[in-house]
């Protein structure tokens, strides 16, 4: 009899944004592929799901749609789901009282970010809400908990008392993330110059992107803009001295617009010092692009030696080193970086982690 991972595949934005919803995918093709002999991967989904990964053996709908499944598995009630081996790539998880010792029962889920308790104002409170709900769940009744790098593991322990039940195993770029071929044309149809830097990270952090990227001369583009935000981040970019001809704002693009855009990009500005895998840094440097971050601890972790990580006081002059002399350097030391991450060998690490468990 073959042994079953069951995988959570909640692809609802209300709960996961769509980077983590991509990434519970690419998890579930990477389980797929490197499953060990005898072991099959399975998916639970909502009612109303679909899963669209080749290789899954079997397909449970449960009874519910997923807001009636989020607030009943919020309150412990789990019908439907029965035993063995699951694993969730969010906090969307079945968290009940289990026996993992004679019943091998486990229950392992992924948290990518601390968002919900590092600024629970920028969020929606119901998520942010849900999320801490469900962490005390996870502390309770998750046989571990999977977070992206060693700096979330160290913050999440100071929030949760999960002892050694904390594990990293990291994430990757979506599969098959590439330019296309028609990236230049791409690039003109969202109507973007020939010469920019990418800058990501959010309210003051972003103004800091903004800051340097005006004092190196370059113009600015800002990806995955939340709508009717548009106006706010070109008022902040001008405020910063990125005048709103330089200042490019976008919404969330495609895969393979988003390609374009970072790879075409002569750099990619990382501000952010919040404690979240980064999803964009880990892209532009499989994309090979110049990287500077300001220093944090996850960007000592998954950045490392593939950019300049440097203090909030030196962007302007990594920037201008990175235009100039330094991005060829910086980008050889990117695509290095970059091979470090990939969903198979996730994979391989949580099958490690449930044969362990």
């Amino acid at each position: 009899m073959s042994v079953q991972l069951r995988v959570v595949l909640d692809q609802a934005s209300q709960v996961v944004n769509v980077d983590q919803a991509r990434a519970a995918l690419s998890l579930t093709a990477g389980l797929v592929a490197t499953a060990p002999r005898g072991c099959v991967v399975s998916a639970l989904v909502p009612r109303g799901g679909e899963v669209h990964v080749r290789g899954v053996q079997d397909v449970r709908t449960l009874s519910l749609g997923r807001q009636e499944l989020a607030a009943a598995w919020q309150l412990g009630i789990a019908p439907g789901v029965g035993g063995g081996l699951i694993h969730a790539p969010s906090l969307m998880a079945p968290l009940v009282r289990h026996d993992r010792t004679h019943d091998a029962h486990q229950i392992t889920v992924t948290l990518w970010d601390l968002c919900a308790w590092e600024m629970p104002d920028a969020l929606p409170k119901a998520r942010v809400s849900w999320q801490r709900a469900m962490l005390k769940r996870a502390v309770k009744h998750a046989d571990a908990v999977v977070v992206p790098s060693h700096a979330m593991a160290q913050e999440l322990g100071e929030i949760a008392k999960l002892g050694d039940r904390i594990r990293v195993i990291a994430g990757a770029a979506p599969d098959g993330f590439r330019m296309p071929s028609d990236a230049a044309a791409r690039r003109e149809a969202l109507q973007l110059p020939d010469r920019y830097v990418v800058i990501a990270g959010e309210g003051e952090s972003l103004a800091a992107g903004f800051r340097a990227a005006a004092r190196a001369g370059a113009e600015g583009v800002v990806l995955d803009a939340v709508e009717g935000t548009e106006p706010a981040l070109a008022d902040a970019a001008a405020a910063a001295g990125l005048s709103e001809q330089r200042a490019h704002i976008r919404g969330r693009l495609d895969d393979a617009d988003r390609a374009s855009v970072l790879g075409g990009a002569a750099a990619f500005v990382a501000t952010s010092e919040h404690t979240a895998w980064p999803w964009r840094a880990v892209e532009a440097m499989a994309l090979a692009i110049p990287v500077v971050a300001v220093d944090s601890g996850v960007h000592r972790d998954v950045i490392a030696d593939g950019g300049a990580v440097v203090q909030a006081a030196e962007l302007e002059d990594a920037l201008v080193d990175a235009l100039g002399a330094g991005g060829r350097r910086l980008r050889v030391l990117a695509s290095d970086r970059a091979r470090a991450f990939s969903w198979p060998s996730s994979a391989e690490r949580l099958w490690a982690l449930h044969a362990e468990l």
